[in-house]
């Protein structure tokens, strides 16, 4: 049996009480078993604020190299990492290189950033945030905002989904901030994680204390942040919500940010043509996050708006997409999707595919567990790809429940950009969302009143059909995030990114003086 340990205050700890136990999602084979009881949480943040202090004192060009290390160090391992998110995620091999590509890409990407600063600023701590201003009549009194590492430890609480990406994407941005690091990986897959750490610890690349692991519950960990420290969450919007009441945040000015559910849409134009490449990219991209990590993607489509005389002919095509997709253990060669990850993520998805049926008709797939191919009867938390046809807009739960697995719902609307944007912003905020067009007049009523109840948004045209990014793909240049129930925070988007672990700062006084002392050549 494998024991997970965590890796806290510079040394490996193997909690007491009972374990929680991991398992192989195909066919429910205990992998692994991890505790955290008994960590001293107090040491922990104590060991991370001495981290703390070394990172700052590091120039940006020793951050960016430092994170530029760690990438080549997760790809001279990568198959071995791969072979792990197969094994504890139920990824098929394209899913486990999504996850774990992108924390490679990530981490290089953030590495490139750093040098960018290095290069336009120095070794200078500060970033400028707009230009010195003169605040009165007086000449000389001037204000200028500056963005100043913050002085306290980053928790990060990450979801079941991308043990990799999730983890090194919150890292990549924290540790060129400046930020110290204490994660918490969700426990049924953290097989992964845990390995990375591994990894990381044997390196020595990143200073001791500048990132711990906690494999299990957090115990007191949260109450015992202060007014530097910031904690990143990604998961439920109910828990989510729990976080942000945790007791003392509010008193002490924790700063907190939550990537939380997303009932993500695909809307599409009047004007697209049945057969068309842009019909085709649409229908691509919805086969695409309904069967990728099995739907469980915080950014897949859920909700399809499709124009009353193009409804039929959508629905045949996705129906057709998803036959080529064979279900089953992602282990074996030619198996296009695998497992949902854990028997409580299979029992919500089921349940929410039951609850929407009841407003619509099951056009494929459905509310009951099936057999993988491949994978021993009667177990594994297979779902079948389940695409369901509503009567209208309006119908059930469609706008306010997020099934978080291999479901997507065709909802009809009249085709005007009003109703399309209407029944987007239904879900009450989201991650991102995807709108298909050539209408320019369409095109832009949609942005205008789509945009704000989104993170991302992406406008996909003819022109772009074949060269456009899958809207569930996160690229580190532009931001993570949503407003509403979407958790109303903002990760990554380049040097913005660094923003959420740095304090904002208006400096006011001689203008001359400050020029000087910031490095403001012009005033």
């Amino acid at each position: 049996m494998v024991r997970l340990k965590s890796y806290v205050a510079g040394a490996w700890f193997d909690g007491t009480g009972k374990p929680a136990q991991l398992v192989n999602p195909a066919t429910e084979a205990v992998i692994a078993e991890t505790s955290a009881e008994g960590i001293d949480h107090g040491a922990v943040l104590a060991h991370a604020r001495q981290a703390g202090a070394v990172l700052r004192k590091q120039p940006w060009s020793a951050r960016a190299a430092m994170i530029k290390g760690v990438q080549k160090l997760f790809h001279a391992h990568r198959e071995e990492l791969l072979d792990l998110a197969q094994i504890n995620g139920g990824s098929t091999r394209g899913d486990a290189k999504f996850d774990v590509d992108g924390a490679i890409g990530t981490l290089g990407a953030y590495a490139a950033f750093g040098e960018v600063l290095a290069t336009r600023i120095g070794d200078r701590p500060w970033l400028l945030d707009g230009e010195l201003a003169q605040l009165t009549r007086a000449p000389r009194f001037g204000g200028q905002h500056v963005l100043l590492p913050r002085q306290g430890v980053a928790v990060h609480i990450n979801a079941f989904n991308f043990p990799a990406w999730g983890t090194f994407e919150k890292a990549a941005v924290a540790w060129l901030a400046g930020a110290p690091i204490v994660t918490k990986p969700a426990t049924a897959t953290a097989q992964l994680t845990h390995r990375m750490t591994e990894l990381l610890v044997e390196s020595g690349l990143v200073p001791e204390g500048a990132f711990q692991l906690i494999c299990g519950s957090t115990g007191d960990l949260l109450s015992r942040l202060g007014a530097q420290d910031s904690l990143a969450f990604t998961g439920s919007n109910a828990t989510g919500a729990m976080l942000r009441n945790t007791p003392g945040f509010a008193e002490r000015g924790v700063r907190v940010n939550v990537e939380a559910d997303s009932l993500n849409a695909a809307v599409l134009g009047p004007d697209v043509e049945v057969g068309s490449e842009l019909w085709n990219t649409a229908v691509r991209h919805v086969v695409t996050d309904m069967t990728q990590k099995a739907g469980q993607k915080c950014t897949a489509i859920r909700r399809v708006m499709v124009p009353d005389s193009l409804i039929a002919a959508f629905e045949e095509s996705v129906v057709e997409g998803l036959s080529a997709i064979t279900v089953g253990d992602p282990l074996v060669d030619g198996v296009g999707m695998g497992p949902v990850s854990t028997a409580s993520q299979l029992r919500d998805v089921l349940s929410g595919i039951r609850q929407i049926a009841e407003h619509g008709r099951v056009v494929t797939g459905g509310p009951d567990r099936i057999d993988g191919k491949h994978a021993p009867e009667g177990k594994g938390y297979f779902v079948a790809p389940t695409v369901i046809r509503l009567a209208s807009a309006a119908a059930g739960p469609v706008h306010d429940l997020e099934v978080f697995g291999p479901s997507v719902s065709l909802v009809p609307y009249d085709g005007s950009a009003e109703a399309g944007s209407a029944a987007l912003a239904r879900g009450q905020g989201s991650l991102m969302s995807t709108v298909y067009g050539d209408d320019r007049a369409w095109l832009g009523t949609m942005m205008l009143e789509c945009a704000p109840w989104l993170g991302r948004m992406m406008l996909t045209s003819s022109k772009v059909a074949d060269q456009v990014i899958a809207p569930g793909m996160v690229l580190p240049g532009c931001i993570h995030g949503g407003p509403g129930r979407a958790g109303g925070g903002e990760e990554l988007g380049g040097e913005r990114g660094l923003a959420f672990y740095m304090q904002r700062t208006a400096l006011q006084g001689d203008r001359v003086i400050l020029g000087k002392l910031l490095g403001i050549e012009s005033a």
